[in-house]
C-alpha cells in the first residue's frame, strides 16, 4: 500500500512540472577576451533563456550553459559563426531527469523509515523526508543532538538547525550549511549523511570525539526549503528562493548574493529574472537574516562552512574583491591539507584558493560576510562533479561524495579546534 501511495504521489507531482526536453548543456571555451565578452553578452540575452551552470574563471576555463531547445539552433549558429569552440556535455537534460526520477521511484521505501538506520542515504529525499529524518535523529540521540528553529522561510517552512553538543555553555562553535541553492541536491543529501556520521562516530572516532568534547557543531541541511520543495515538485533546475519580487514576473532571490559583504557590486545581478539576483538589500531574505541573527547572537563561532555543487573546489574569502584576506596563507595551507585528505579516498581532485581566483567574482556571499564577522575559518565547498552530470549527479554518487567531503571537513574542524580559543 505504501509503494502505491508513493507512486501515486510522484505521478501527481509530475503533472505541471516544467520539462526540459531537448535542452542541452554546452561547454563553451572562449579563446580570448573578445570571445569571452561575446559569451557574456549572449548569456544576458533574456529571450534566449540561457542558464549558466558554471562560469569561467579565466580565459583558459570553459563556461557551462543550459540551452533550451528553442534557442539551440540560434546559439550554436552564433558560436560557429564566431569560431567559439564548444562541446555538448548533456545531450538531452530531460532524459537525465527521467532517469533520476526512475531511480528515486525504484529506491522508494515500502514503509516509512522508523529509525535513522532505516533511512536510505543512497537516494535523494524531499524536504519533508529530511525534516522527518532530523526529528528521528534528535529522538534517538537526545544527549547529543537537539533541533533549533532559527526562523521561517518566506512560505512558512521552519529553518531547522541541528546542534551537536556534549554540553556546556558559550562553547566554541562550527557552522555548516547545505542546500542554499535548491537544485544542488547532492549537498542536502551529503548534509544528511554528515548528521548521521557525527552521531555514529562520536565516542568511537577519537578525532571527532575530541572536537565535540570541546566544541559544538551546528548543521543546517535545508537552508532554502521553499526552493528545494519547488525543485522537487515543479522545476528541478530551480536555484533561488520562491519569494515574489515586486514589479517583476520573476520570483526568487539568490541567497548566496544577499549577504552584507560587497553587496550590490560586480558578481551579482540586480535583475530579478537572473539566477544571481541579489535581492533588494542585504539580508532582505529571511533565510539569510535568520543565519545572520543566529551567528551574531551566538558570538563564538570559529568556522563557517557553506557547501555547494558542482565543480570540485574548496574556497576561502574573498569573492567580491581581489584584495587577499588577512589570513590567506593559513587558509590556503589548510585548504590544501583538506583536499589532500579528500583525495586520499577516491582520488577526486579539487581546486582550491580564494573564491575570486578559483571560481569567479561573486559579491554578497556567505563566507565573505562570516569572515568579516571575525570567523577566520570560512570556507565554501563545491562538491562533485566537474560537469558530466552537473546538478543531476546520480544518486549512486551520494555516499562517495559525502565520504570524501567528510575527510576535508574533519581537517578543517580539527584545525579549528586546535587553533582557536
Amino acid at each position: 500500500m505504501k509503494v502505491l501511495l508513493v507512486l501515486v504521489a510522484l505521478s501527481v507531482a509530475i503533472i505541471g512540472k516544467e520539462t526540459f526536453e531537448g535542452h542541452q548543456v554546452l561547454r563553451i571555451t572562449g579563446k580570448d577576451e573578445f570571445q569571452h565578452s561575446l559569451l557574456k553578452d549572449m548569456a544576458e540575452m533574456e529571450h534566449l533563456q540561457l542558464d549558466v551552470w558554471m562560469e569561467p574563471i579565466d580565459l583558459s576555463t570553459p563556461v557551462d550553459i543550459r540551452v533550451p531547445f528553442t534557442s539551440l539552433q540560434t546559439v550554436k549558429a552564433f558560436l560557429e559563426t564566431e569560431d567559439i569552440p564548444y562541446s555538448v556535455m548533456i545531450m538531452d537534460l530531460q532524459v537525465m531527469l527521467d532517469e533520476e526520477k526512475e531511480q528515486r521511484l525504484s529506491a522508494a521505501c515500502a514503509t516509512e523509515p522508523r529509525t535513522t538506520d532505516d533511512y536510505n542515504y543512497t537516494n535523494y529525499h524531499n524536504g519533508d523526508e529530511i525534516y522527518s529524518f532530523q526529528d528521528m535523529l534528535v529522538a534517538e540521540n537526545p544527549k547529543l543532538v537537539s533541533k533549533i528553529v532559527i526562523g521561517q522561510s518566506y512560505e512558512g517552512r521552519p529553518l531547522n538547525v541541528l546542534k551537536f553538543s556534549t554540553g556546556g555553555t558559550n562553547r566554541r562553535g562550527i557552522w555548516i550549511n547545505t542546500g542554499i541553492h535548491s537544485r544542488e541536491w547532492i549537498t542536502q543529501a551529503s548534509g544528511t549523511w554528515f548528521a548521521k556520521k557525527i552521531v555514529t562516530d562520536y565516542g568511537h572516532d577519537a578525532a571527532l570525539t575530541a572536537i565535540l568534547d570541546n566544541m559544538d557543531i551546528f548543521l543546517e541541511i535545508v537552508t532554502n526549503p521553499d526552493g528545494y520543495n519547488y525543485s522537487h515538485k515543479t522545476n528541478r533546475m530551480w536555484r533561488k528562493t520562491r519569494k515574489p519580487n515586486p514589479g517583476s514576473s520573476c520570483d526568487g532571490t539568490d541567497l548566496n548574493r544577499n549577504w552584507d559583504a560587497g553587496f550590490g557590486t560586480a558578481g551579482s545581478s540586480g535583475n530579478p529574472c537572473d539566477q544571481t539576483y541579489r535581492g533588494p538589500k542585504a539580508h532582505s531574505e529571511s533565510e539569510v537574516k535568520s543565519i545572520v541573527d543566529f551567528v551574531k547572537s551566538h558570538g563564538n563561532l570559529k568556522a563557517f562552512i557553506d557547501i555547494h555543487s558542482y565543480s570540485q573546489r574548496l574556497m576561502y574569502p574573498y569573492g567580491y574583491t581581489a584584495t587577499p584576506c588577512n589570513d590567506q596563507r593559513e587558509l590556503h595551507d589548510l585548504a590544501r591539507k583538506a583536499i589532500t585528505g579528500l583525495a586520499s579516498l577516491y582520488g577526486t581532485s579539487f581546486r582550491y584558493g580564494s573564491v575570486m581566483t578559483t571560481i569567479y567574482r561573486a559579491s554578497g556571499i556567505s563566507i565573505d560576510w562570516s569572515y568579516n564577522q571575525g570567523i577566520k575559518y570560512s570556507y565554501t565547498f563545491e562538491l562533485r562533479d566537474t560537469g558530466r552530470y552537473g546538478f543531476i549527479l546520480p544518486a549512486n554518487q551520494i555516499i562517495p561524495t559525502a565520504k570524501e567531503a567528510w575527510l576535508a571537513l574533519m581537517a578543517i574542524m580539527e584545525h579549528t579546534k586546535d587553533n582557536t580559543n
